[in-house]
């Protein structure tokens, strides 16, 4: 509820990483793995920002902001093929309107 996130292993209660204030104070409501890239997640806010992380590149902060500015986006999933190898990743946004829209990912944060 206050934009941070925490990375855990499954074997201990205490968080890996954690990013205190990740989104400036908006609550985060999702996130998710990439599909295709183990080390990519994703997180959209209560502002439709979605925040891409690539831990190989910064485990600091996020690599790309995007910010959704027609309408409030309520909820994201991630769509992909990890078996495949051609890399593609998309994005699909559900907005308060209940438009669906898709956006593919650029393919350097979507290739295995």
């Amino acid at each position: 509820s206050d934009g941070s996130i925490r990375l855990h292993q499954m074997t201990s209660e205490y968080p890996l990483l954690q990013w205190n204030d990740s989104t400036k104070g908006q609550p985060i409501i999702a996130l998710q793995w990439a599909l295709t890239r183990p080390a990519v997640f994703f997180a959209l806010d209560a502002s439709s920002n979605i925040y891409i992380w690539d831990l190989l590149e910064n485990d600091l902060l996020p690599v790309a902001k995007q910010t959704i500015p027609s309408e409030k986006v309520i909820t994201m999933t991630l769509l992909g093929e990890p078996e495949k190898a051609n890399g593609s990743l998309g994005i699909v946004l559900a907005k308060e309107s209940g438009q669906i829209d898709i956006q593919y990912v650029k393919k350097k944060w979507a290739l295995p």
